[in-house]
């Protein structure tokens, strides 16, 4: 029997960050929570047996094994409480809190209630993450001691729309809730502890923070240089991973988005079309290409299933969350000193 879940919120991570992944390896969507009627045509449209609810509490009364919150960042403590005090295990958005505080007030009920909490930092799986894995454990750049990473574009003029771009950081929105916890979460997740030794939390258009620059000091002895704009011209490569002995460079972002976007799924849990970024390996003037491994999020969701079957650890742990949540914190308060 398919495991019974819920999604709260059904906008563009709802629908196609979570909705299209969770089906594809075999969750029965049963339901989400939306009251826009271009949302609650697209539930119809991609699970016809879904019921489009109006609170948190009416879907969990569909009676779920899962819960997803892919609601604004202002609910996320709510409805993932709600969910827990129904004894229903749930997947959070990032950011799980938007402060720590928030964050760990989750944990805290999910501990209290035995209920599992995690939250997807998706971009763990991401082909230039996994790409970087293998280089790592190749070895081919020898000593590694800098890290950059970047989620960078240009867009002079804000969408007033969105809510992301029109909230303050209080209400959750901004680059530093919304981009810089996958820069963050995959600085840790490859290169371990870090201190948080630079911040530079601004807006330069007017709205929520658009142009934020954090940089940590890794205790391995690597540098993480972690850039999130909309407002920058020239935007730099995603990926530069320096060692003594060379540099991978990745330009492009990871394809799984807009496969997504595109109404494109994996299938039993795996991608057909080709979802590798490309990189290469530069020695000064000597360049090469380097082989890369497919993205793949679906596994996110593959780890969650087998975990709720008792087969397997949960993909991202409390205490990652917790370390994210934690420089973010920090950020806020150096980048105002």
């Amino acid at each position: 029997m398919s495991l019974r879940v819920g999604i709260s919120g059904y906008g563009l991570a709802g629908r196609y960050f979570h909705g299209a992944l969770l089906a594809s390896v075999g969750f029965e969507v049963v339901g989400a929570v939306t009251s826009n009627p271009d949302r609650i045509a697209h539930l119809k449209e991609d699970f016809p047996d879904a019921m489009a609810v109006s609170t948190i509490d009416e879907l969990i009364a569909l009676g779920l094994d899962l819960l997803v919150v892919a609601s604004a960042n202002t609910a996320h403590a709510s409805d993932a409480i709600a969910g827990l005090r129904a004894k229903v295990p749930v997947v959070i958005d990032k950011p799980m809190g938007r402060t720590l505080e928030e964050t760990v007030a989750i944990i805290n009920v999910a501990t209290e209630e035995g209920v599992p909490v995690t939250t997807y930092f998706n971009r763990l799986w991401d082909s230039d993450i996994l790409t970087l894995k293998l280089a790592l454990n190749q070895g081919r750049l020898g000593n590694i001691f800098r890290f950059d990473s970047r989620f960078e574009r240009f867009r002079p003029e804000p969408n007033p729309a969105s809510w992301r771009e029109r909230s303050t950081t209080v209400e959750g929105g901004g680059n530093l809730l919304d981009l810089q916890p996958h820069l963050i979460s995959t600085a840790l997740h490859l290169f371990g502890p870090a201190e948080l030794v630079h911040a530079s939390v601004r807006s330069i258009r007017g709205y929520a923070d658009d142009d934020v620059v954090l940089v940590l000091k890794h205790e391995s002895g690597v540098d993480s240089y972690l850039s999130a704009s909309a407002i920058i011209g020239a935007p730099g490569p995603r990926i530069r991973l320096s060692g003594d002995r060379g540099s991978i460079v990745i330009n492009e972002l990871d394809p799984q988005e807009p496969l997504l976007r595109s109404g494109k799924r994996p299938h039993d849990g795996v991608w057909v079309e080709d979802t590798r970024s490309k990189a290469e390996l530069y020695r000064g003037d000597a360049q090469e290409e380097y082989e890369s491994l497919p993205g793949n999020y679906a596994t996110f969701y593959s780890m969650v299933r087998d975990a709720l079957q008792g087969k397997g650890e949960w993909p991202v742990t409390t205490s990652q969350a917790i370390a994210v949540a934690t420089i973010i914190d920090q950020a806020r308060e150096l980048s105002i000193r």
